[in-house]
């Protein structure tokens, strides 16, 4: 599946383009803002490659003419999807390292939600409103999303346990039937454990619904397979994007259940809201 996010789709193709093709490529997505005010002209000078060859570019990346990319791009930084690149400098302010980590989250974010394929998460929120037990499987990073969900959807009348421990997932997993769901998370797509107890789930027959890379192992397992395409970056001075990419996924499905289940959940939310109160100081909210 080919991104419908721009800048994603000339960031995956860096790696097939020639090597001049690449160098244009390479140059839009660290001068974005400034190329789509650039003529063609000035893009081949400035990556100092041939006016053809950038006409090349436009044409591997799906448009016919450089006009017609400047235009896509311009769109797309209206709308706000820029695929932002992190990295740290020595020199860097407190206000450069806000603006990359919040411009790098925001940018992403924004990618996964024009990845995100409507008819796959109606699906997956229609089994997750019918489900008997839904359970959320994930280790480290993937673990507290985990954990969140779990606490989501346990606010919308569903048993819900959530499970970061392996040898529980596999318990756990073992004891499913066709009525339940699992819902495995996992930023790489490759964890051999949570592999291991999503094959276990899947054979006591339950439903499984990934949040993982596309074309990776833990996606090709699952019943319903929710792509969340972010690349890992192991640098210690990384946004965990994914992390946060993976919470708003789970706030999709939340919201899309609770609408489900709203007629049910009227009287629960009121009595719910009211037993908080007294875990509360007076003045507040």
């Amino acid at each position: 599946m080919e991104s419908p996010n721009l800048i994603r789709r000339i960031a995956d193709s860096q790696s097939v383009l020639r090597k001049s093709e690449a160098k244009v490529a390479s140059f839009v997505l660290e001068n974005a803002n400034d190329v789509i005010n650039m003529r063609i002209v000035d893009l081949a000078a400035s990556t100092e490659v041939s006016e053809p060859t950038v006409i090349r570019f436009c044409r591997a990346i799906g448009y016919n003419g450089f006009k017609a990319f400047k235009l896509q791009l311009a769109q797309q930084l209206g709308l706000g999807g820029v695929y932002t690149q992190f990295a740290v400098d020595d020199t860097d302010t407190v206000a450069d390292l806000r603006n990359k980590v919040f411009d790098t989250t925001v940018g992403s974010l924004i990618t996964v939600r024009d990845e995100l394929d409507p008819s796959v998460m109606e699906q997956a929120i229609n089994t997750i409103s019918k489900a008997r037990r839904v359970e959320f499987y994930g280790f480290g990073a993937s673990g507290s999303v985990a954990a969140d969900a779990q606490h989501k959807f346990f606010r919308l009348q569903l048993s819900t346990s959530a499970y970061t421990d392996p040898h529980i997932q596999h318990m756990s997993a073992i004891s499913l039937g066709s009525e339940d769901v699992v819902v495995a998370i996992s930023q790489s797509g490759q964890s051999r454990a949570l592999l291991q107890s999503v094959r276990l789930a899947r054979e006591a027959g339950a439903t499984v619904i990934g949040l993982a890379p596309m074309n990776t192992p833990l996606s090709q397992q699952c019943s319903i397979p929710i792509y969340v395409n972010m690349k890992e970056d192991h640098q210690a001075f990384a946004p965990v994007s994914s992390r946060i990419a993976h919470l708003v996924v789970i706030d999709v499905l939340a919201t899309g259940v609770a609408l489900h289940r709203k007629p049910l959940l009227k009287d629960h939310l009121k009595r719910l809201k009211k037993s908080q109160k007294s875990l509360r100081t007076p003045d507040s909210d």
